[in-house]
């Protein structure tokens, strides 16, 4: 047996993710439901914390409508946080800024959005933020959140372990 056989996404010594959710996702829910669907905010956070707790794993779920504030977020994470999950709403495609404080705290980061941004308005298939993470999960509604959640989990264990 290979030693990338036994690791389960269980064995990842307590992950510490940060999840960011960017302006105006606090109206989740009420906010466009046709294209952001029905689930709120709460219940995406609630999904993530007990998705994490049977991985393993533990998140903080923050929100803000302000673009310093989220820069303040990324900044701290530095030694407190092994991987973040980003939605940075309208900010994708516009903030140079969140862009340079996931590139420059080198913490991996995986990007969510809960509509398929590529098959919407043409400014919105652009992302600075997407292009310094490590992946991105779009158009699954709210199990963007949980995609994301997984996948940067894998990503960490098999970051932690060349073999896997």
């Amino acid at each position: 047996m290979l030693p990338s056989d036994t690791v389960q996404p269980t064995e990842i010594l307590m992950a510490r993710v940060l999840v960011l959710h960017g302006p105006n996702l606090n109206l989740l829910g009420v906010r466009e439901p046709a294209i952001y669907g029905r689930t709120t905010l709460p219940e995406i956070d609630d999904a993530l914390a007990a998705l994490a707790t049977e991985l393993g794993a533990h998140v903080e779920c923050r929100q803000s409508n302000h673009e310093g504030v989220l820069l303040d977020w990324i900044h701290e994470a530095r030694g407190v946080f092994d991987g973040i999950v980003i939605n940075p709403g309208a900010l994708t495609h516009t903030s140079l800024a969140l862009a340079d404080a996931i590139a420059g705290v080198a913490i991996p980061t995986v990007e969510v959005h809960l509509s398929n941004v590529h098959a919407r308005e043409p400014i919105r298939r652009r992302s600075f933020v997407g292009a310094k993470c490590v992946g991105s999960v779009s158009g699954f509604g709210a199990a963007s959140y949980t995609l994301g959640l997984r996948a940067l989990l894998d990503y960490l264990t098999r970051a932690s372990s060349p073999l896997v």
